[in-house]
């Protein structure tokens, strides 16, 4: 069986864009998908993914508090930001969380698979539009 990822994102046209594009890697299968934090944790709990693609902006709970719970009771949880947020508040935010990546949402969809690959190495990637911006700098301590 291939890596196992589970989408979190409010919004459905961006999560069938990710499952199509994802399920066409090899060895890579979208299990679940969720459109909220707390349906996050839930499915984490039943279908324990190894990678986890975390909106932050989105109603009921949102990514930040939603990682920092899902991390909290995984601790190996493999988890990667994906938000049109690129100020530091939100990567401060998220790494403290306990994610491993983030990207932009405006990103190649081929980072999203070497970020995957990177976090299942127990690496941490950053969108290399952050790293141009020297963002995460601020945010990480």
């Amino acid at each position: 069986m291939g890596v196992k990822i589970l989408l979190v994102d409010d919004q459905k046209i961006m999560r069938d864009v990710l499952r199509s594009f994802l399920e066409k890697q090899s060895g890579m299968e979208v299990v679940a998908e969720a459109d909220n934090g707390l349906t996050a944790i839930k499915l984490t709990r039943k279908f324990r993914p190894d990678v986890i693609i975390m909106d932050i902006v989105m109603p009921d709970l949102n990514g930040i508090d939603a990682t920092r719970r899902i991390v909290e009771e995984f601790p190996d949880a493999k988890v990667i930001a994906l938000s049109m947020h690129s100020d530091s508040q939100f990567v401060a935010g998220m790494l403290k969380a306990g994610t491993l990546g983030y990207l932009l949402k405006d990103c190649v969809l081929e980072e999203l698979v070497l970020a995957v690959r990177a976090v299942l190495n127990n690496k941490t990637y950053l969108s290399s539009k952050l790293e141009r911006q020297g963002t995460f700098e601020s945010g990480s301590e």
